[in-house]
């Protein structure tokens, strides 16, 4: 009897194979990723990842009762915390002001920022469904609080393929000594889909940004090389049965010999103007902020090259307060913590914003602001704040979103969601939609089950769509 395969089969199992922005079209075509009723208005993502959790209320979501009941007990029901050291309220040691023709209020520890919230759709109903770090980090990168899924980085590399053969569709920033979320770099990962959509990680401060991505030979003695590899590469991937896993890991071998011009010529910033590197805050004498501000100015040169999706890290050397992992973290001394985290990142956030926007970039580009849950307005101790999953604060900037506008809202003391509660699916609904994706129909058949970033959850909100 004759073997048949389907025309969807086929697709399915050749999909790493074709490899180029002809079948990708097909794929997309086929599985009905695009929206139907969505004109795309993006193309890429840059992800600012707060890891930490960052408090809501000393940010973006301003308390004053929290004045008129400071040092009292809560006067509502506490929930159990991750540490359970509960204290009295505690009112923000930031000020408050409103900023631009929104009037939308920003802390003290965002001036910079503050001054590009007309760009900004702040999200002050985010929730979250754990309350520990690794797994919220988890749950906010993939949609799922454990390691094995896909992060949202890596859906949308799959979702909208390669704009840049040289580049990887993902790409992870590093500097100063940054190191991944706790959960390690399984965040970044790819999970059940094919490994060429992984996180790319690049420590832009680094004379090798990606190990041994400088030539240790000439490139013809390289493609000459690679040419013998690759026949034995393929006999054993015709006897895996054109296994996507391995030929993948053949493709990954391609784009690592290109990305070895790719890579030096993208991290020299020596073509950039003095000017554009002190927007950024590259000449700081704050080595937190000058760290930051190279990922920030590497994130720009990223898109401008197509790359879909790039994440940035925060640093955490000399703070004094949270940890490298999660420098956000701060139980105890936040006002110290939280005011050395906050002008680490703020020039360089800003920075970004305008830069983008002067180039016409910010148009096509989606800015995320965000950390795995907020914190409570009550202290932990005598001077930190634990962890809260009940209500906090997110923001997005960019192509399609619209900007100057706040969603939801949370009680009178910043503790839990009151107005158009929001979750993790919420928002990666609402990016998938700004880049021309219908999270609905973005899928990848595994397990005998079509997974998707969004789980079986999330509605784009619709509030903050242009």
């Amino acid at each position: 009897m004759q073997n048949t395969i389907s025309r969807r089969n086929m697709l399915s199992r050749c999909s790493t194979g074709f490899g180029l922005l002809a079948l990708q079209g097909l794929l997309q075509k086929e599985a009905g990723l695009f929206a139907k009723s969505a004109k795309k208005k993006a193309k890429s993502v840059i992800f600012c990842y707060m890891s930490g959790g960052v408090s809501q209320v000393d940010s973006f979501d301003p308390k004053p009762t929290l004045t008129k009941f400071a040092g009292k007990p809560m006067p509502v029901k506490v929930e159990r915390t991750q540490f359970n050291q509960n204290g009295n309220v505690f009112p923000s040691p930031f000020e408050f002001k409103p900023y631009g023709k929104s009037g939308i209020p920003v802390s003290s520890m965002f001036p910079k920022i503050g001054e590009m919230v007309d760009e900004l759709a702040v999200i002050r109903s985010m929730t979250s469904k754990v309350n520990e770090h690794a797994q919220g980090n988890y749950a906010f990168h993939s949609g799922f609080p454990f390691m094995g899924h896909p992060s949202a980085g890596a859906w949308v590399s799959y979702g909208l393929g390669s704009a840049n053969k040289n580049l990887p569709g993902f790409v992870v920033l590093h500097s100063g000594g940054s190191v991944a979320p706790h959960g390690g770099v399984g965040l970044y990962g790819s999970g059940y889909l094919p490994a060429a959509h992984q996180g790319s990680i690049l420590q832009v401060d680094k004379s090798e940004p990606v190990k041994n991505v400088k030539p240790r030979e000439t490139l013809m003695a390289q493609r000459s090389r690679l040419g013998f590899v690759n026949g034995f590469d393929q006999d054993f991937l015709s006897q895996t049965g054109k296994n996507p896993e391995v030929e993948a890991a053949i493709r990954n071998y391609e784009t690592a010999y290109r990305m070895q011009s790719a890579v030096p010529e993208l991290c020299d910033l020596s073509g950039e103007t003095e000017a554009t590197k002190k927007l950024y805050g590259i000449d700081s004498r704050d080595k937190q902020t000058a760290g930051y501000a190279r990922q920030c100015l590497l994130a720009r040169r990223l898109v401008e090259r197509g790359v879909r999706f790039v994440e940035l890290s925060c640093l955490n050397e000399g703070i004094g307060a949270g940890n490298a992992a999660n420098p956000w973290d701060q139980h105890g001394q936040l006002e110290k913590g939280h005011k050395a985290m906050a002008y680490q990142v703020d020039q360089p956030i800003a920075g970004l914003l305008k830069d983008l926007k002067a180039r016409g970039l910010l148009e096509e580009t989606i800015v995320v602001w965000g950390g795995e849950f907020g914190r409570t307005p009550f202290t932990q101790g005598s001077n930190g704040r634990d962890h809260n999953p009940y209500g906090y604060s997110v923001w997005l900037a960019g192509g399609g979103v619209k900007g100057g506008t706040i969603h939801g809202a949370t009680d009178e003391f910043g503790y839990r969601v009151t107005e158009n509660k929001c979750d993790i699916y919420d928002l990666w609904a609402t990016v998938l939609h700004l880049l021309g994706l219908d999270h609905e129909h973005l899928t990848f058949r595994h397990g005998g089950r079509d997974l998707r970033l969004t789980d079986v959850h999330g509605e784009v909100i619709s509030s903050i769509v242009a």
